[in-house]
């Protein structure tokens, strides 16, 4: 397959809470914004990267997530290490994020890899993992993906 992804675009209610998060919390730059009031939207990647978008906000939703509704089921983002992993779980604590599971879980039993699991404010679905490093680590379910049902 010659297909990879370009970037994700999220709808949210409130551009300025959902940049705040985005941008503050999980790190992201912005490297592009539609300011007209019917029209809002920000492009989001890595200012020091190739000024690509890797995720894009667009203020266009009228309500929060609803994950029994086909579409987006969750956002896993990679990060290098399991260390990382918990640099942004005390980020997201300190911001005030409620998470589906407590601290690091692997993917699976006997999973190298693994993360966290928890929600945007618009309740969009997220989770950040690394490839390696959550040996060890609790697994929420023996019967289904750690990031299938949260």
């Amino acid at each position: 397959m010659t297909l990879r992804t370009g970037h994700i675009g999220l709808n949210v209610t409130d551009l300025d809470r959902s940049l705040a998060f985005y941008r503050d919390v999980l790190g992201f730059g912005v490297i592009g914004e539609g300011k007209e009031e019917e029209r809002r939207y920000a492009f989001l990647g890595s200012l020091a990267g190739d000024g690509r978008p890797v995720l894009t906000l667009w203020q266009q939703a009228q309500g929060s997530y609803d994950k029994t509704r086909a579409g987006l089921h969750h956002l896993a983002l990679e990060v290098d290490s399991a260390d990382r992993v918990r640099e942004y779980e005390t980020a997201l604590r300190d911001y005030g994020v409620e998470f589906a599971y407590e601290g690091v879980v692997a993917h699976r039993e006997g999973s190298a890899s693994g993360g966290i699991f928890f929600h945007d404010p618009d309740g969009t679905r997220l989770e950040i993992y690394a490839p390696s490093g959550a040996q060890g680590a609790p697994v929420p379910s023996a019967t289904a993906p750690t990031c299938g049902f949260f």
